[in-house]
């Protein structure tokens, strides 16, 4: 990954390393924040975001559960993700738009003046597992387990709730595996530290229900629907650690981590240690929406318009507002 010129920041396109906050930030020591992932595609109608209105919904629901006040509305949420593209002149990204409780004081509960800031990151990353999106990734089942019901809320995309992805994650790099997969409370296949879980077994396709204490994922949802569309039967049903053992297919998806095939669990094969057919399948219906190969039957992707023209002072700036305060004049940004 590296640094692109331009972040969106409480209402304003400002240069990368203008985009600060105060050491004393709430988030910073309580994990109060909630945040998207989101993915640009190059297709051949230039920049298309990914389901772009339907993570902007989310990130909304989980300020919801946190009682964050976004302070802005879903539609200039939207709006400023698309003008960040252009800004940033990308024909592709990944985009992180993070809702968090600034500076206010310590304490676990914020101030209730405590600002809340919003900001839009847009950055150039390839795949999230990087070889082993091709080759299939090597997984390891975690010892630690996701949180039991009515403990954290997992449907809600919270920055707290990864504390628990990093230990899923660190002990599995630490073994000399690309990724962990974490069982729930009961001891049910959950997810990975960051994906979602699907086993194929008998041409069949199998993935935890989203009361396995998972993240309810957007890019899971279009797997689902891609599958209806092939006609590929599809169970939502909990599943014991050993179906991934006996699996034909195993495969995770995210935003960042799209749809990456498993090769081994726990070091034993899966099929042929090879992506299988229905991942395949499924691979090229989805990569397939960002090159044509696909309809987009269901109206997922949202293209970006054309890429605003360089400006003098390099600093192009949109219509915004900082949270709770009235609307400002576009301007740049010093």
């Amino acid at each position: 990954m590296s640094n692109t010129p331009f972040v969106w920041h409480n209402g304003r396109i400002k240069p990368w390393a203008e985009a600060n906050v105060h050491v004393s930030t709430h988030a910073l020591h309580y994990g109060s924040s909630v945040f998207e992932g989101e993915r640009v595609y190059a297709t051949p109608h230039g920049p298309a975001y990914f389901r772009l209105a339907d993570h902007t919904r989310r990130l909304f629901e989980s300020a919801r559960v946190y009682e964050i006040d976004v302070g802005y509305s879903e539609d200039e949420i939207n709006a400023a993700c698309l003008e960040l593209i252009r800004a940033n002149a990308m024909a592709s990204a990944y985009v992180r738009p993070i809702v968090f409780r600034g500076a206010g004081g310590l304490g676990v509960l914020a101030k209730d003046d405590a600002p809340v800031e919003v900001a839009l990151i847009a950055l150039n990353w390839g795949a999230y597992l990087g070889e082993a999106a091709e080759r299939g990734a090597d997984v390891c089942v975690s010892s630690w387990h996701r949180p039991a019901p009515n403990t954290l809320p997992s449907w809600a995309k919270a920055g707290g709730n990864y504390l628990n992805s990093q230990l899923i994650g660190l002990e599995a790099r630490r073994n000399g595996y690309d990724e962990g997969i974490a069982l729930g409370h009961n001891g049910l296949l959950s997810e990975g530290a960051g994906e979602n879980l699907f086993v194929v077994k008998h041409g069949r396709l199998l993935t935890p229900p989203s009361s396995a204490g998972i993240l309810a994922g957007i890019t899971r949802d279009s797997v689902i629907t891609l599958a209806a569309d092939l006609g590929i039967t599809m169970e939502e049903r909990e599943l014991p650690r050993e179906a991934l053992y006996s699996a034909d297919e195993v495969f995770m998806t995210g935003t960042a981590a799209e749809i990456t095939p498993v090769r081994s669990v726990d070091r034993k094969p899966i099929g042929k240690s090879a992506p299988g057919p229905i991942t395949k399948a499924l691979q090229q219906a989805f990569f397939g929406l960002f090159d044509g190969r696909t309809e987009d039957r269901h109206r997922w992707l949202s293209v970006v318009d054309a890429v605003v023209p360089d400006r003098a002072d390099q600093t192009p700036a949109i219509h915004g507002r900082a949270p709770h305060q009235q609307p400002v004049p576009m301007e740049a940004s010093a």
